[in-house]
C-alpha cells in the first residue's frame, strides 16, 4: 500500500467526488487509475497503427490457410 499525503481540503474534495458517484474514495481512485493510460505506454491508436504496419510484411500462407484453420486442425 502506498500512502499519499495531500491537504485535508483536497482529500475532502476527492471524497465528495467519490461519494457523488456512490463510491468509496479507494474504489473511486482505483477506477480512475484504470481509466488513465500509464505514462510511456503506447496508446491504442499507436498500437493499432503498429499492427497494421507489421501486417503489410506478412506473406499469404502458401496453402491458403488462415490462422483459424491452423488452430482448428492443430497445426502451427
Amino acid at each position: 500500500m502506498t500512502v499519499i499525503e495531500i491537504p485535508d481540503e483536497q482529500a475532502e474534495a476527492l471524497k465528495a467526488k467519490a461519494a457523488a458517484e456512490g463510491l468509496t474514495l479507494e474504489a473511486w481512485l482505483e477506477r480512475l487509475a484504470e481509466e488513465r493510460p500509464v505514462p510511456g505506454s503506447p496508446s491504442v491508436l499507436a498500437a493499432a497503427a503498429r499492427i497494421r504496419e507489421l501486417q503489410k510484411h506478412v506473406k499469404p500462407d502458401p496453402e491458403g490457410w488462415t490462422s483459424r484453420d491452423y488452430i482448428k486442425f492443430g497445426r502451427r
